[in-house]
């Protein structure tokens, strides 16, 4: 066990949230193996990717992009506000690693594609109306380690299956979201690549 971790959540010891697993360890003068048993159930935050790497997979072709980002506790990983803001305007706009066409693509089209996810992930007739208007000059992550609930900012609108689920910086009380299953034979492609979370500072 090696590198920083953050504790998102711990059962037996919810005050401990944010804390860094070896100052814990430290605090308890135990090992961090140790410590980490004590916390469980838990989750936690480990930071061990390299950010030239993340930079040099995301701009390979048919690298996708997606988030596990899970709502489970009141510390969740900021990924699952900031991933694909991140994306559009740090990579993509800010440090032009791609063109926002292609980091669009690389979100949806090419996501539905591989997994064979019939009718999504392409603006044409015929297709189920999911869409996220932004505005490309604005939009970027907020959420942070410390403050991972944080809304991107230049997201004015997301249309799930042509109703109107987020608009004005706040939920609609839409419900037309549905379980996406495969629906065409998967097209993969030799070295292919799934990056998830590039935008999260994993």
């Amino acid at each position: 066990m090696s590198g920083k971790i953050v504790i998102a959540d711990s059962g037996p010891h919810p005050e401990l949230q944010g804390k860094e697993l070896g100052d814990i360890a430290r605090d308890w003068q135990v090992s961090r193996a140790e410590a980490s048993n004590r916390l469980q159930p838990a989750s936690a935050i480990y930071f061990n990717m390299d950010e030239g790497d993340v930079q040099r997979i995301l701009q390979f072709a048919p690298t996708m992009i997606g988030s596990d980002g899970v709502p489970s506790n009141e510390r969740p990983h900021p990924r699952l506000w900031g991933t694909f803001p991140r994306v559009l305007g740090h990579y993509s706009r800010d440090l032009g690693l791609f063109p926002l066409e292609t980091a669009v693509w690389k979100m949806t089209g090419l996501t539905a594609q591989v997994f064979g996810i019939e009718k999504r992930g392409v603006l044409v007739e015929g297709h189920y109306a999911d869409l996220c208007v932004f505005d490309p000059q604005a939009v970027r992550d907020t959420a942070t380690y410390d403050d991972p609930k944080q809304p991107a900012v230049g997201i004015d609108c997301v249309i799930v299956n042509g109703a109107i689920a987020y608009e004005q910086g706040a939920y609609q009380g839409s419900r037309t979201g549905t379980v996406l299953r495969r629906t065409l034979p998967a097209k993969t492609s030799p070295g292919l690549q799934i990056l998830a979370e590039p935008g999260s500072r994993l």
